[in-house]
Parts: structure tokens; C-alpha cells; sequence
């Protein structure tokens, strides 16, 4: 199973929008700074995510929420 997923950071006031295939392992790297793009924001949490049956299904809605470049669409998908 794969998910796509989104964190946010409240000390940089930021979100984060990914892809994985166990989203628990994904979040400890987020948090111990093995990710460059999110060092900063660390602590992350995840506020959504939609789960897959494929790594390309997964990588298709990352890319679909990536190209919408909108914090608007993000807190929508967050709070339905």
C-alpha cells in the first residue's frame, strides 16, 4: 500500500506534500532531518493523507496537489 500524504510544519508555517510506502517511517525521517527539503521545519505532523494500491497511483496524486501551487487547495483537501 502506498499513500500520499501531507505534514506540516507550525514552526515554519509551511506544508509538505509526499509520497510513500509507510507513511510512520516517512514522518520519523521528516523529524530526525534526513530530509533536506523539510530539515527546517522540524517538527512535522500529518495533517492528511490518501492511501493506494500502487506507487504510481500515489505519485500521480502528489504531482496532481504539487501542481495546483495553492495553500488554499491544501487546507480544503485538510479540512473536508
Amino acid at each position: 500500500m502506498y499513500c500520499t500524504y501531507i505534514v506540516y510544519s507550525t514552526s515554519v508555517d509551511h506544508y509538505y506534500v509526499g509520497y510513500t510506502h509507510d507513511l510512520h517511517k516517512r514522518l520519523e525521517k521528516h523529524n530526525s532531518g534526513h530530509s533536506r527539503s523539510t530539515k527546517s521545519g522540524i517538527p512535522w505532523k500529518i495533517v492528511y493523507y490518501e492511501e493506494y494500491q500502487t506507487k504510481h497511483e500515489a505519485m500521480a496524486r502528489e504531482r496532481q496537489i504539487k501542481k495546483m501551487k495553492s495553500r488554499k487547495y491544501i487546507e480544503m483537501l485538510i479540512n473536508r
